[in-house]
């Protein structure tokens, strides 16, 4: 090879070296990304809420009578047999404290009792003198008769007068009786309040109020022995196999229920997910203060556990809970919704093409949390950048972090 081959050869060769460096030197940068591919599966619309466990009937059991209750003989957890188990003692309350004045009446009042008692013995001492003389009289009188000195009709008017005389008498212990326990009330008025011993212990003093159905105790308004009045609760019973869970909705929210939407019921404490149902979407909402002080409009939907009790064997009366209420479920294709951003007023995805991120917007029907269904724009196949940064654009050279 000549010299000048050679040069020309040697030249070349540097010019092609000077140009594949510009060229890799210039060349974009892919952008790393994460990359799923579009497919056709399931979608669940839920509406998500806390719930809260509850024994479906709970039987408040109140006081029939006001007393001093006894100190409760039986404690939260109790399992107790309608019309067997005592549950409540109620003993006979104390008199109320005399003050200064009413004091003073109710002696002024026991001192007149008293006095009456008094007149009642000598009303007594008068009807049995006027008894006795009545008698002797008619004695008297008979002997005068037989010997027919006097008439029948005065003998009559004798024996009439002993009778008059005798009802006399009945009449004074009557009123004596009466002014007794006239007596016998006005002192109970200065009866002061007593020390109670232990209430339990005197049973005929006590009514005892029994469970009033089979269950287990829930709740017991205070154990310590109290007074109490007519009404006052005691502590109530329920059977904590039959339990419901019952949540407070938003109302937009409550809207797009229906009763028989399966639920999810996470987060109870216990492993797995329980299965629910709901039965009821009351049909009045209340106002409710949010925790930011709003006020919401709220709806009570309850939901009947579907799964068996021996898998939910912990969870009891008032436990707080996760709900996840379906509110639709279908098929189609998805996309998730770290994939979708907001171009204009249109949804939009970065669709990769050739290595490329391509601009491309989408038609959109239901979404939950995670995913949305795609009507239109997408194919099943196609992958989609999750999570598109600053640097992604349309046009772009990406590739898949996975890779890398």
């Amino acid at each position: 090879m000549s010299w000048n081959m050679r040069k020309t050869t040697l030249a070349g060769a540097a010019a092609v070296a000077v140009a594949g460096f510009a060229y890799f030197a210039t060349k974009p940068e892919p952008v790393p990304v994460d990359i799923v591919t579009i497919a056709e599966g399931s979608i669940e619309v839920t509406v998500n809420a806390e719930g809260y466990t509850r024994v479906r009937d709970v039987y408040e059991v109140s006081a029939p009578v006001s007393g001093q209750l006894a100190r409760s003989p039986v404690s939260i957890g109790d399992m107790v047999v309608a019309g067997e188990t005592i549950v409540a003692r109620i003993a006979p309350g104390d008199p109320a404290f005399l003050d200064v004045r009413s004091r003073a009446q109710a002696e002024a009042a026991v001192a007149q009792a008293n006095a009456s008692v008094s007149v009642a013995q000598a009303q007594i001492a008068m009807a049995e003198a006027d008894l006795a003389h009545a008698q002797t009289r008619l004695n008297r009188l008979h002997d005068l008769h037989a010997r027919g000195t006097i008439p029948q009709a005065q003998l009559d008017d004798a024996e009439l007068g002993v009778d008059v005389a005798a009802a006399k008498l009945d009449s004074a212990h009557a009123a004596f009786d009466m002014r007794t326990a006239e007596l016998e009330a006005q002192k109970a008025t200065l009866i002061e309040p007593r020390e109670h011993d232990d209430l339990a212990l005197n049973e005929a003093c006590c009514i005892n109020v029994k469970a009033p159905v089979s269950g287990t105790v829930l709740g017991v308004a205070s154990e310590s022995a109290r007074p109490v009045m007519p009404g006052a609760p005691i502590l109530s019973i329920g059977e904590t196999d039959d339990l419901e869970i019952t949540a407070e909705i938003l109302s937009t929210d409550a809207v797009r229920l229906a009763p028989g939407a399966p639920a999810y019921v996470e987060r109870w404490g216990g492993d797995g997910v329980l299965d629910a149902q709901v039965r009821v979407i009351e049909p009045a909402g209340f106002t409710k203060v949010s925790a930011l002080g709003i006020e919401e409009q709220r709806v009570r939907v309850v939901l009947d556990l579907l799964t068996p009790k021996e898998d939910r064997a912990a969870l009891g009366h008032g436990f707080r809970t996760f709900l996840r209420i379906v509110e639709w479920q279908g098929e189609g294709l998805i996309v998730p919704l770290s994939a979708l951003f907001r171009d204009g007023t249109d949804w939009a995805v970065f669709v990769v093409e050739d290595d490329q991120a391509v601009l491309r917007a989408v038609m959109l029907g239901h979404r939950n949390s995670e995913v949305a269904e795609v009507t239109s724009g997408l194919a099943p196949g196609e992958q989609v950048v999750t999570h598109p940064g600053d640097r992604v654009a349309d046009g772009v050279l990406v590739v898949d972090r996975a890779t890398l």
